[in-house]
């Protein structure tokens, strides 16, 4: 069997595990051979960390993919995750169209907001560049905070309805993306999962584990990752999301339990034999 490729698009950040030091080795567990195309190097993620340095790679994206266009790639896969610039949402739009392929399967995970807020230097012009993205992948991933911002509509907080949710996923996925996934939904306590809305089918899917209180950075990244991870093992878009909610989850309750403290990321490393089972 050919391994499949992914080129994930995303920052470095050298402490505190997300983005590109969470996808590469997700996916490579998986079975899938990883490239990536930093877009920044960060010396921590800028969530619970003051004073980091940041150093912008949008000069480098044109030069590497330039020689990219030489190598005859395939790729089964592209999956964009933190991007640091609107000039950068509008290069990796140009990726898109230079090596999408007929079984290429494109991924946005709009990382760029939660709980109601932007991150740091993110504002709403650069949602409406994220939402452009969106309009261009086949498969988004965003969590609440994030789809509000696209969809310009207040941030709900906790006080929404199923019908509700579903209205977003379908407004997403009307977007453009055949397939919406929203994170981070509850409709009970104790409870927290994933919603998703396959447009092709007209289907709505839910999956929920156990609710861990607190707030555990990069577990978006890990989530995303692990849903790209079960597609491209031909996993269905329900059991995708089950799969990406049970690793995530045990790695956050893995944390917990050591009292590891949580600005550094989640111990998933020690989880991806459980991902490995889970693909099965």
């Amino acid at each position: 069997m050919t391994q499949k490729r992914v080129i994930s698009i995303q920052d470095i950040s050298c402490i505190g595990k997300c983005s590109l030091t969470v996808a590469l080795p997700i996916l490579s567990a998986a079975g899938i051979e990883t490239s990536i195309l930093p877009t920044a190097i960060l010396s921590t993620h800028t969530g619970g960390f003051t004073g980091f340095t940041f150093r912008d790679l949008t000069e480098d994206v044109e030069p590497i993919t330039d020689h990219w266009k030489t190598l005859d790639l395939k790729v089964d896969a592209i999956a964009t995750g933190y991007l640091g610039s609107e000039e950068q949402q509008q290069l990796i739009a140009g990726i898109f169209t230079d090596f999408r392929q007929p079984q290429t399967v494109i991924l946005v995970d709009p990382a760029m907001a939660d709980q109601g807020r932007f991150y740091p230097a993110f504002d709403q012009r650069f949602a409406l560049g994220m939402r452009d993205l969106c309009k261009l992948a086949d498969i988004i991933c965003p969590n609440i905070t994030e789809a509000c911002f696209m969809l310009e509509k207040p941030y709900p907080g906790d006080d929404y309805t199923q019908q509700q949710i579903e209205e977003m996923l379908k407004e997403l996925a009307a977007l453009g993306p055949a397939q919406v996934v929203l994170t981070g939904i509850s409709f009970e306590p104790g409870r927290l999962g994933a919603a998703a809305y396959d447009k092709e089918l007209d289907r709505f899917e839910y999956y929920f584990t156990e609710r861990i209180e607190g707030y555990y950075h990069g577990t978006g990244d890990i989530y995303s990752s692990a849903l790209l991870a079960g597609i491209l093992n031909d996993k269905t878009l329900d059991d995708a999301i089950r799969i990406a909610c049970e690793f995530t989850v045990a790695a956050i309750r893995r944390t917990r339990d050591a009292a590891t403290d949580p600005k550094f990321g989640v111990d998933f490393e020690h989880e991806l034999a459980t991902l490995i089972n889970l693909l099965k």
